[in-house]
């Protein structure tokens, strides 16, 4: 269907966790629409289970499991985008899967701030889908759904038969208060017409910048640069417990800190993150050029040697500012200090209270066991949880059991069977003050002993 002189159109899935976007994309995939549709998928979790949700379908499906779309995965984005406009088989349409706390506006400013993607894609629209028994909720309380709702093209109300036609109406009138230009269906299921949702032009780039005047300012793949004056030999870059298990850095030789050589060595930097990376583990010498380090945190403190030929100004980037990690360069024993730096903190948030517990576990689960924790878990703590999700195996079948909850809202049924995939149990909560040990525990209680 494609030419190659064409822009590929893509459409952002969006809305918040449990609204039903794992299920579109299913219809999606096995709907018999005969084209050729890449989806890059992204996952908000300690454990990826999204892709294992999926129906197995001929489509290309990229998992990126290391944060949010709209900021610690944008070079990962950019590095996929790129890869896909180099097949010889020209694709119809790419389908991004955004994690439910996402904020649509970075990733549709990917495609009119990069050069490189604007003139191989076209950003076609943002389809956000809407949990119609929760979405109030959220919408009380949460930055990132009104955001997802406020950026949409298109609505999709989901979930309908699950609440009174009067309450769907109110909804109904406070996304459209909310969104006066997008088109609102409403669905069962997901359920809707892909030429509702795909390939349909909706993306209003004027609209956008209307409701976010920096739309078109680019945010960076990394959160902080600092320029060290390094002499020749071997310094070590220390890295202490913070919040990520790895880290993502590029060190450039620079000529100079004139505005001029900043600015070069920034646009340098964004290339280098839009590359495949280089996985470090601690020990692994980190050096200078035009290559994506990933740094590895089995352990802390970590540290890396970095090996200086020549004597000079180094640019080091970083994905996370090094106050998160107390991080320094150091050098015969003694911390050096930039002779420049700059934060470049995305203007965008995320509620650090929401977490995510993830565990894959060996064994097999008691299904009456499994039932009677679930159950007693979220009529508890069912307002803080945002989401459920698992694999699991499940003892007198040999095929998987797949269970999925929003809130209070819970369902299992039986799915493919196992085949040569190993046995043993994936799940995923993510939520509001969760307690990690707790629900390890309690999963643990439901394995057949």
């Amino acid at each position: 269907m494609n030419t190659t002189t064409a822009t590929i159109p893509v459409t952002v899935l969006t809305g918040f966790l449990g609204s039903g976007k794992t299920t579109l994309l299913n219809r999606i995939l096995t709907e018999q629409h005969g084209r050729k549709i890449a989806v890059i998928e992204n996952e908000f979790g300690e454990v990826g289970i999204d892709h294992q949700l999926v129906i197995q379908a001929d489509e290309e499906l990229f998992e990126m499991n290391n944060g949010c779309i709209c900021c610690t995965v944008r070079g990962d984005l950019l590095r996929i985008l790129t890869r896909l406009a180099k097949r010889k088989d020209p694709l119809d349409a790419v389908l991004i899967e955004t994690t439910g706390l996402a904020d649509p506006g970075p990733v549709a400013q990917t495609f009119f701030t990069d050069p490189d993607i604007r003139e191989k894609y076209r950003l076609d629209a943002i389809v956000t889908l809407v949990d119609a028994k929760h979405i109030t909720l959220h919408l009380d309380d949460s930055d990132e759904a009104r955001e997802q709702v406020a950026f949409a093209d298109v609505i999709v109300i989901n979930k309908v038969d699950l609440v009174e036609p009067e309450s769907l109406d109110v909804l109904e009138a406070r996304l459209r208060k909310m969104n006066i230009a997008a088109k609102i269906y409403r669905a069962m299921e997901a359920d809707v017409a892909l030429d509702r949702v795909l390939n349909i032009g909706g993306f209003n780039l004027s609209r956008a910048t209307e409701m976010d005047p920096k739309f078109l300012e680019p945010e960076y793949p990394f959160e902080w640069g600092g320029v060290y004056q390094l002499p020749a030999g071997e310094a070590q870059l220390v890295i202490n417990e913070g919040p990520d298990p790895q880290m993502d850095i590029a060190l450039l030789p620079l000529r100079g800190t004139t505005e001029a050589d900043l600015a070069a060595a920034r646009e340098t930097a964004v290339r280098v993150f839009s590359e495949w990376e280089i996985p470090l583990r601690p020990g692994s010498g980190v050096l200078p050029g035009l290559q994506l380090q990933r740094l590895q945190f089995p352990s802390f403190p970590a540290i890396f040697p970095v090996s200086i030929e020549r004597a000079g100004l180094y640019a080091l980037f970083s994905q996370h500012h090094p106050d998160e990690f107390t991080a320094a360069l150091h050098f015969a024993g003694e911390g050096l200090a930039p002779v420049w730096s700059h934060a470049f903190a995305p203007d965008h948030e995320h509620d650090e209270e929401i977490t995510s517990v993830g565990v894959t576990l060996g064994g097999e689960v008691d299904g009456k066991k499994l039932n009677e924790w679930i159950s007693e878990l979220l009529r508890v703590k069912g307002n803080d949880i945002f989401r459920c999700k698992g694999v699991l195996a499940v003892r007198g079948t040999d095929k998987r059991l797949v269970f999925q909850g929003v809130h209070m809202l819970f369902d299992a049924k039986i799915d493919r069977p196992w085949g040569k995939d190993p046995r043993q149990n994936t799940f995923v909560f993510i939520g509001r003050n969760l307690d990690r040990a707790a629900l390890i525990a309690g999963f643990k209680s439901c394995l057949h002993s």
